[in-house]
């Protein structure tokens, strides 16, 4: 095996995070010991040991003179956990592998200096590995470069392209495939976003039920181990305290207004007015540097998704279509004041799929 092959592995253990590291970065990491390897492991929770440690606790003395390959810039700050880069120096191990760079302004490529600087050979690769690593946290790496989160919009529309009837009826225009596919997205975001038309309608709770995730117990073991936080944006304060929503768990409503009565487990995030509407990038700043939000899913009615669009802080669309029709008295899937083909919004399509008898289409927004 080469170097490609083991920072493979390593990025297929960091995927073992996937629902489970936030705050923190998807991280794995494989120690290589004359063509064999001896460790190796994987950031499971925030909090806990990071990859690194679990990698070399399982190699033991076999680390010293070995190759260590990291998805990610070993840590070089004391955290809630030591630094990763002092542990790889102390093991002795004589090279270090990365895929890519950590964007954290508190590492930064120190971790690689103090590398270096203990006389350990240090690379850093490129090409499809590198994109590969940034994709695994997106969301990590555009909260450190740019103060807000990823964020991908969930819509379910029928073929031809209604999201509910006339009346606001919408369950269900999938099946229960899609639905559990969501109910994946919703357990690796690390806040999902709705508004009160949404909830009031559906009477929505926006939860993540493990019965419904469709993962291996050992995934699903570890995707229960943290809630999003449950956002509800709801400038009129249109939602009661005793609706389902807020009766669901811990929740957070973002609001210019302040409520007159907060009940145990609801948190006001008081978020500025702009243009009579809840002003949406203060919002999502809001959720990254207070909450350390990395990732966002937004599951909305037309109006507030096409808000989040029209704002240009969609990263993401992702659309599951059944093979029904609705009619053209149904909702459309966004709120889209467009007058000319020069407006138009331009998708990159990213995926397509079948989920179940359904369709997943997941797109990129050029403009977002």
């Amino acid at each position: 095996m080469n170097d490609h092959a083991y920072m493979a592995r390593a990025l297929q253990l960091a995927a073992q995070g996937l629902y489970s590291t936030h705050p923190n970065p998807r991280v794995g990491c494989v120690i290589v010991k004359d063509g064999t390897i001896v460790g190796e492991g994987w950031h499971q929770l925030a909090g806990t040991a990071h990859a690194e440690v679990h990698a070399l606790r399982a190699a033991g003395t076999q680390a010293q003179g070995a190759t260590a390959y990291v998805s990610l810039e070993p840590c070089s700050h004391q955290g809630r956990t030591p630094p990763c880069a002092d542990a790889l120096i102390q093991a002795g191990v004589a090279r270090v592998v990365i895929a890519m760079q950590d964007p954290n302004p508190q590492v930064a490529g120190q971790g690689l200096q103090r590398l270096t600087q203990a006389g350990i050979e240090v690379q850093v690769l490129t090409g499809a590995l590198n994109q590969q690593a940034e994709q695994l946290n997106q969301g990590f790496v555009k909260r450190m470069r740019s103060g807000l989160p990823w964020v991908q919009v969930k819509l379910a529309m029928s073929l031809d392209g209604r999201t509910a009837m006339a009346s606001g009826e919408s369950q269900w225009i999938t099946g229960a495939p899609a639905r559990a596919d969501v109910q994946r997205l919703r357990a690796r975001a690390s806040a999902i976003i709705s508004g009160a038309d949404t909830v009031l309608t559906d009477n929505a709770r926006l939860t993540v039920r493990a019965n419904e995730l469709g993962l291996p117990a050992l995934e699903k073991h570890w995707a229960m181990q943290r809630t999003p936080m449950r956002v509800l944006v709801d400038s009129r304060l249109r939602v009661p305290h005793t609706h389902g929503f807020f009766q669901a768990g811990e929740a957070w409503l973002a609001s210019y207004q302040k409520p007159e009565l907060l009940t145990n487990g609801i948190h006001w995030l008081n978020i500025p007015e702009k243009k009579g509407h809840i002003d949406l990038t203060t919002l999502l700043k809001t959720l990254a540097q207070e909450q350390a939000a990395n990732e966002v899913l937004v599951e909305a009615g037309p109006q507030l998704a096409g808000a989040f669009l029209q704002a240009g802080l969609v990263d993401e669309v992702v659309v599951y279509m059944a093979a029904k029709l609705l009619g053209s008295q149904a909702n459309p899937l966004f709120t889209l004041p467009l007058n000319t083909m020069a407006e138009a919004v331009e998708l990159n399509i990213q995926d397509i799929r079948a989920v179940g008898s359904d369709w997943r289409i997941s797109c990129s927004v050029k403009n977002g």
